[in-house]
């Protein structure tokens, strides 16, 4: 018998187990998400999301290495993407704003949760991606209302306050039944003015 070569192959995941693995951590995902929706981030532990997604705790650090903080930026990602995508697909700054306003009021815990609940740094460092993915939207829209170049400073500062507004807003006690209606009312008049054509 030769002791000193031992022939080696290399372990290649086949499909199914590949698809078995992004399952398990589309389950993982989906389970943390149903939790920051429901409790914020404090209600998002290794345990409670392992546990919600019927798998054990180390699936899930399998799926996420860097345990809470991996996972707690993923979910802001898919939940983020999907909370810009929604305001992206809207024709004009008003309905942007009357999108995103009531997304947010029909999942406020949500919105809390994404806009400003504190969080560990990493989902802070992406909070900030978040609220420039909406500024662009907004940049883009405004610039298309009011016939200037989206890099235009007065685009961009309308766009960056009509986010900040927004944002603030969703988060701060007022009467819900008429936020949405002045908020768009605000975010229209702090418009830069249209450019003629020349």
């Amino acid at each position: 018998m030769n002791t000193r070569y031992i022939p080696c192959v290399a372990y290649r995941r086949t499909e199914q187990v590949e698809a078995r693995i992004e399952a398990s951590r589309e389950a993982v995902l989906a389970a943390g998400l149903t939790l920051l929706a429901d409790g914020g981030w404090a209600a998002v532990t290794v345990r409670a999301v392992a546990d919600a997604a019927g798998v054990s705790t180390g699936s899930v650090y399998a799926r996420f290495p860097g345990g809470k903080d991996d996972l707690g930026v993923e979910m802001f990602r898919a939940a983020a993407a999907r909370e810009v995508a929604a305001v992206e697909a809207a024709p004009d700054v008003p309905t942007a704003v009357e999108v995103f306003a009531r997304r947010a009021l029909a999942r406020p815990r949500l919105a809390f949760a994404l806009l400003v609940e504190p969080a560990a740094p990493a989902v802070e460092a992406e909070r900030l991606v978040f609220r420039r993915a909406h500024r662009d939207v907004f940049a883009r829209l405004v610039a298309e209302t009011t016939g200037r170049r989206a890099d235009d400073v007065a685009v961009l500062v309308a766009a960056a306050a009509v986010v900040g507004a927004v944002g603030e807003a969703l988060v701060t006690p007022v009467a819900k039944s008429a936020l949405v209606p002045a908020l768009v009312e605000l975010c229209v008049r702090a418009l830069p003015p249209t450019v003629e054509a020349p």
